[in-house]
């Protein structure tokens, strides 16, 4: 293959020209470019060239003009990644790879090794999520239970796997009570009842909460302070192309892995789906290094990032289906079609490992698996958009008051204490929530209970109905509450006041905290109490024509525990703003696929809501609030200006640029000094201001420590040409030889004029991926707008602080 960059004049008019010349095709691109003439030809059949990128060979080694430049390519920490010239390297590496199996078997096999690394590579991933994901789900069982008592026989095993083994009956099981489980006063040698079991329990699980949630922060503290949080939102921003190193290393998965255990098991009110989905991709960026191909390019590593949140999510509510929507809707920036197909695969091979792992001990990979089918009245459609209104209120309220309090722990002193923080919120949370039988048990076990059928084997105070089961198969009909039922509205009232203040000084603590289990059991307590009235009455006005004569034979029509299913979509869907991945998710999580018209309709109003009452989400917000440069695609540039109103600098204000062929090596390096870009214009003259490209600072400071270290007679005054034509001015015949650094120069450059709409900038930087743009005028340089003016400038606009926006 030949290759050949020129730049000349024909005819008085300017150009530049790129053309590949192969035996089967010729492309030829002409732009507007300066009056030099300049041209430079490559003839090597292994390595093919465009103007400012570094591209892989076929062993993955990268090539250059003349030597390899080590770390040519590769992006500083808390930087954006430019995803054009990723994907240029990657179609390049690919394109020499594909000549050349033609070539010999190995080349054949190297190929083919190319072409399914991706598959192999996802189904690593989704193996190793499943795995993890059955430990902790295991591991974090045993430890919970582990505040209440112990198996003596068997101290691996938690409650319900002791009360296995024995022969009594499912009733004592349900209320805990077998022989095989001994609590903690009669481990002391005290009764099962009375006051001295009641205390010695109360400072057991208190004990037991704090040692738990102390091993959680120190751990995240000592090891990995990235493994504090959900993960979500920065997994968002990682997977928009901005870096952040460290966030998916093996550290990071090890110490959220058990730390995420740990705090589950204090009993806090947090949640472990959240942070799997942080696992999963840390997974996938450790597996990505065993893939050249995705390992050394950022854009394609993100491929599989996309796939690995799929497969948390998977795990997390076993919902593989609801994985792969979440992974497109939630949380991917860019999700070309193999990436759904890779997601598809990685999320169903996660789920079958887990599956085969059987954390839950039944036949299903999740816990609130419901098993009613009853059909719902159309006029319930009225209470569950309710609900939805309710769920949008509560997640707006959540959200304010959680941003408050992170907001106030940042600029604070306490946001020095984490620890102590941590600590004190555990005996607060233990102390209140052990007298409540509902806030005692575990977020998940709750949410089992709320989405419940009432039923012979369920003696629960919410399912003290005043009815008399003749036979245990027959059908169970509407019946009044009784005492208990009230009772228990009472204690879930306050578990939902609880859990709600609770919740929003625990997410954002130094542990690993998710935020979707105490979500959906807000909404399920709401929903368990408006199904509970509804319930009622339909017992004490069967025939209204609300309940469409449904109810007037006496059978049980309206279901309780579907409310509590509904309430739990809508307060999730207004804290997250998920809306189709959502409804997926649910109907997966609970195998309730009759009830989607009902979900669906209670994750409409409580989107509806949510946005009204507050423009983000719970994760939108955190970005927000952590300064993250994300720009995201679901919202509308509504302003009216150019891009010469946004462009930086500002008018009468100097640029910092570079000359083609007219500065020395102390210029440049001046120019480093003297300013923090990451990246400089280049420009024939500084008369003429006509554009040449664009240089990354990372690959200038590369370019000049690597020619320091191999170039000879390298000297302060030594010219710095980005040409490789001579200088307009001939040296003087005692300067040193000039320092030729093309090769790490960008020629094709992003441009647009200083009249370009910022409608149509908002979206070139969306949908392209860019870092920065260049702004000229007449093909004259004028200024340069980076991802982060963007962002600054729509802050701005939105009468919110711009300096926010932290990191580049």
């Amino acid at each position: 293959m030949s290759v050949i960059f020129s730049r000349n004049t024909v005819n008085g008019n300017q150009h530049r020209g790129f053309s590949v010349s192969s035996d089967d095709d010729m492309i030829d691109i002409t732009t507007t470019g300066t009056v030099t003439e300049r041209s430079i030809h490559y003839d090597d059949p292994g390595v093919s060239h465009l103007p400012g990128v570094t591209y892989c060979m076929g062993d993955g080694d990268v090539a250059a003009d003349g030597d390899e430049i080590p770390g040519i390519g590769q992006y500083e920490d808390f930087h954006t990644i430019d995803w054009q010239r990723d994907i240029a390297r990657d179609r390049m590496r690919h394109r020499y790879i594909v000549k050349r199996k033609q070539n010999s078997l190995f080349d054949l096999v190297k190929g083919a090794h190319d072409a399914w690394s991706g598959w192999v590579c996802v189904l690593l991933v989704g193996v190793t999520t499943g795995v993890f994901a059955g430990v902790i789900d295991i591991g974090a069982s045993w430890m919970s239970d582990l505040k209440h008592g112990i198996c003596p026989e068997a101290f691996w095993l938690n409650r319900e796997q002791c009360c296995w083994s024995s022969n009594e009956t499912t009733l004592s099981f349900d209320i805990g009570n077998c022989s095989q489980w001994l609590n903690w006063s009669e481990v002391l040698g005290q009764s099962r009842e009375g006051a001295g079991a009641y205390i010695i329990g109360y400072l057991m699980y208190v004990a037991w909460a704090l040692l738990f949630a102390s091993l959680a922060a120190a751990l995240v503290r000592m090891f990995a302070p990235y493994a504090c949080g959900s993960g979500i939102p920065e997994i968002k921003t990682i997977l928009s192309g901005f870096i952040i190193r460290g966030y998916l290393g093996k550290w990071t998965l090890i110490i959220k892995s058990v730390g995420l255990m740990l705090a589950v098991s204090a009993g806090l009110s947090l949640g472990k789906e959240g942070p799997m989905v942080h696992i999963a991709c840390c997974i996938g960026n450790i597996l990505s290094y065993l893939f050249p191909k995705y390992g050394r390019n950022e854009a394609k590593k993100r491929e599989i990032l996309s796939a690995a949140a799929a497969a948390g999510v998977s795990v997390a509510f076993g919902a593989p289906i609801g994985g792969v929507l979440f992974s497109l809707e939630e949380v991917s920036y860019y999700f070309p079609l193999k990436t759904l197909w890779r997601s598809f695969f990685c999320a169903l091979v996660a789920a079958f490992v887990l599956h085969s792992i059987n954390p839950f001990g039944n036949e299903h990979s999740v816990l609130f698996f419901v098993e009613y089918n009853n059909p719902w009245i159309f006029f319930e459609l009225v209470p569950f958009v309710g609900l939805g209104i309710i769920g949008g209120v509560i997640a707006a309220i959540f959200i304010r008051a959680n941003l408050y309090w992170c907001r106030y722990r940042k600029t604070s002193r306490l946001g020095q204490y984490p620890v102590t923080e941590v600590l004190v919120v555990t005996v607060v949370t233990a102390v209140i929530a052990y007298p409540n039988p509902y806030t005692r048990m575990s977020t998940s076990e709750l949410i089992y209970l709320l989405f419940r059928k009432c039923g012979v084997t369920n003696m629960d105070l919410i399912c003290d109905y005043n009815r008399n089961f003749t036979d245990v198969k027959s059908s169970i009909e509407l019946a009044p509450a009784g005492p208990g039922v009230y009772e228990a509205m009472w204690l879930l009232v306050l578990a939902l006041i609880f859990k709600l203040v609770l919740t929003v000084f625990t997410f954002g603590m130094k542990v690993p905290c998710g935020l979707f289990i105490p979500s959906l059991c807000f909404g399920a307590i709401i929903g368990r109490i408006v199904g509970v009235g509804m319930e009622q009455l339909a017992y004490n006005y069967p025939s209204i024509w609300l309940f469409s004569g449904e109810c007037s034979t006496g059978k049980d029509c309206i279901t309780p525990g579907l409310y509590s299913m509904v309430g739990a979509a809508a307060v999730l869907g207004g804290v997250t703003r998920m809306t189709v991945s959502l409804v997926v998710v649910m109907f997966e999580l609970t195998g309730g696929v009759r009830y989607i018209v009902p979900l669906m309709a209670a994750a409409m109003a409580s989107k509806w809501v949510g946005d009204a009452l507050g423009s983000h989400g719970i994760y939108d917000a955190h970005i927000n609030l952590n300064g993250y440069p994300f720009l995201d695609s679901k919202e509308e540039f509504a302003h009216t200006s150019l891009a010469a109103d946004v462009m930086q600098p500002k008018r009468n204000e100097t640029l910092s640029i570079l000359t083609q062929d007219s500065m020395t090596v102390e210029d440049v390096e001046t120019l480093m000094k003297e300013t923090e870009h990451n990246g400089f214009p280049v420009i024939v003259s500084r008369e003429s201001q006509y554009l040449v490209g664009f240089v990354l600072r990372r690959d200038l400071n590369l370019a000049l420590a690597q020619a320091r270290r191999a170039v000879e007679g390298l000297r302060p005054n030594s010219l710095v040409l980005f040409t490789s034509s001579s200088p307009q001015q001939p040296p003087e015949p005692s300067s040193p030889a000039p320092l030729v650094l093309k090769n790490i120069l960008d020629m094709a450059p992003i441009t647009i004029t200083d009249q370009t709409p910022m409608e149509t900038v908002v979206d070139m930087f969306r949908k392209l991926g860019l870092r920065q743009t260049l702004v000229t005028h007449n093909g004259r340089l004028l200024g340069v707008i980076t991802k982060k003016d963007v962002l600054r400038y729509i802050k701005q606009l939105d009468n919110e602080d711009p300096n926010t926006v932290l990191f580049n």
